[in-house]
């Protein structure tokens, strides 16, 4: 098989794969559910950041006090770019952009939350540095290219599937929810198809796109999410929320024992 047919088909795989799965439990949640579940979304964006993707980044980096400050300065453009939603959106003090608010009556389209639209954008970031990461891996050695594709498709599943919860709690519908992860998942076969042209260039980026893509991960939760979760203090809330956030983290930290022993 070509390398760039194997780098276009297991992109493409790991698209379908990771959101088949995620659909599968969005249509399958109850309305009700998604508040809940959205404790295990914060989990998994936290476990994903901080056990997959910041230390593959500062094994890449050079320079590890310049991937800090690409995470630092990755946080602040986030917080910038919820500023600019905010004044997109808002035209009054006491809106809340990042609930979901209907015009009066229902004449008018929703206004989105802003949680969906920036971990949209920072899966996209990480979707395109995946895509690199399965070209250099087939251009080193096809065995390689399959593992890291099935590595690939592993961790994304229980993300994407954070994903969903996070755009259905922002607001938006299921098939909105699928068309924006298609979106968002193409990414990853523009990343492959770049690299595999132009590797010797992309591979310098990676480092930093991954402390992007981390960055937006942990401003989402701590920033976004995590608040909501504070206007129910019950303790048999707060246990529930913990627990579903330590289940979020452990079902990454799991996928990256299985493969670790698997390899």
């Amino acid at each position: 098989m070509h390398i760039l047919t194997a780098i276009v088909l297991a992109s493409l795989l790991g698209a379908i794969i990771s959101i088949a799965a995620a659909g599968f439990v969005a249509f399958q949640a109850r309305a009700h559910w998604v508040p809940v579940l959205v404790s295990y979304a914060i989990g998994a964006l936290l476990g994903v950041a901080f056990l997959e993707i910041i230390p593959e980044a500062f094994e890449a980096a050079h320079n590890p006090h310049g991937m800090a400050a690409t995470i630092l300065l990755g946080i602040l453009l986030f917080f910038i770019l919820e500023k600019l939603v905010l004044w997109r959106h808002c035209h009054v003090e006491a809106c809340e952009a990042h609930s979901p608010v209907h015009h009066d009556q229902g004449l008018g389209p929703p206004v989105y939350g802003r949680s969906g639209l920036m971990i949209t954008i920072g899966d996209t970031f990480h979707n395109f540095v995946d895509g690199i990461l399965i070209a250099a891996a087939f251009l080193t050695d096809f065995n390689l290219g399959v593992v890291t594709a099935l590595a690939i498709i592993a961790h994304e599943i229980p993300q994407e599937v954070g994903d969903f919860l996070i755009l259905l709690h922002s607001g938006y519908g299921k098939r909105q929810a699928i068309m924006l992860n298609l979106l968002s998942s193409a990414a990853t076969l523009v990343g492959g198809v770049l690299a595999y042209f132009a590797l010797g260039a992309l591979q310098s980026w990676v480092p930093y796109v991954l402390g992007l893509a981390a960055s937006s991960m942990i401003y989402v939760s701590v920033a976004d999410l995590i608040p909501g979760l504070h206007k129910r203090p019950e303790l048999h809330a707060t246990a529930q929320q913990v627990s579903l956030i330590a289940l979020g983290v452990g079902s990454i930290w799991l996928v990256k024992v299985l493969l670790g022993d698997l390899g």
